[in-house]
């Protein structure tokens, strides 16, 4: 009698790239996904990053890096999941701040879920490379640990009361501004910080190059390490999946797939990762892609 096909569980959020996995279109005949879809989907990242709790899991790409900086193990596929141009993530309340601009966040306090939140850093990174401001010089404000207990914030970065939110002390005036992701507010006296969000990051992705990558795949490394054949399933399933959703033209691959494609951004993450104080030293990407390309190849 044969083995009975493996069952992988597997923590993923619905994009257009990855409905047909979700919806059942695409599958294998060596193995069964058993999809979670953990709604935040960064509820899934912490019990990822601390126990490894799926064998298959969507990312923070910042979480991955301070997962490998504490040696947990997790192996990271060539696979970008999310990625969005992060400039309208910083916002003020104009019924406490007639205008609100880079350079007058010097001395404010700005409320972010976490210091080492993706949108978070990547905003951090707009302020400081294309505003010049001084991180240093803001009270960062959060409301959330890092999801690796290993890490200590900067001495910079305050934790908020028990029991605030974000978005509550923003509408109410108890932060100066706020960085929000998917939960920023349809309200006309929200407004965005950094002037032209809308086309400021397209405007530079168009000098860079760079996608602003915030979730990847990850799978155990146990996984890796046993049965390698089901890793390279795996990832022919995403890559197939991602193919049957193709980029209209003109637009942006947002969630491209292949070392070459995503190396030049995961150096820029790495690179400010590193500079704000959330991962002790500058990893390579070679390096954070060693145990993935001895299975996939040059994927």
């Amino acid at each position: 009698m044969s083995d009975p096909i493996p069952t992988l569980s597997t923590a993923l959020k619905r994009y257009p790239t990855t409905e047909a996995l979700l919806s059942g279109r695409l599958t294998s005949p060596k193995f069964n996904f058993e999809f979670h879809e953990i709604e935040p989907i960064h509820d899934a990242f912490k019990p990822m990053a601390q126990q490894q709790r799926f064998d298959v899991s969507e990312l923070a790409v910042f979480t991955f890096l301070q997962a490998y900086a504490y040696k947990k193990p997790l192996v990271l596929l060539p696979v970008v999941l999310a990625s969005r141009f992060q400039h309208g993530c910083i916002v003020y309340n104009t019924d406490f701040h007639k205008e609100m601009t880079p350079a007058m966040l010097a001395g404010k306090k700005v409320g972010v879920r976490a210091y080492t939140q993706t949108t978070g850093a990547w905003v951090r990174n707009i302020l400081s490379q294309e505003h010049g401001l001084d991180l240093k010089s803001v009270n960062w404000t959060i409301f959330e640990g890092a999801h690796l207990a290993e890490y200590t914030e900067p001495d910079f970065v305050t934790r908020a009361p028990a029991g605030t939110k974000l978005l509550p002390m923003l509408m109410s005036g108890q932060v100066d501004a706020g960085i929000l992701g998917n939960d920023l507010p349809d309200d006309p006296k929200i407004k965005a910080v950094i002037p032209d969000a809308a086309n400021a990051g397209r405007a530079w992705y168009d000098k860079t190059g760079h996608l602003p990558i915030n979730h990847m795949l990850v799978v155990k490394r146990d996984l890796a390490r046993f049965r390698p054949d089901l890793v390279r399933e795996v990832y022919s399933l995403f890559k197939q999946a991602n193919e049957a959703a193709p980029v209209k033209e003109g637009a942006i691959n947002m969630r491209p797939i292949g070392y070459d494609k995503i190396t030049p951004s995961l150096e820029v993450v790495i690179q400010l990762a590193y500079e704000q104080q959330i991962i002790p030293r500058r990893f390579s990407v070679d390096e954070l892609f060693a145990d993935s390309r001895a299975i996939l190849g040059d994927a």
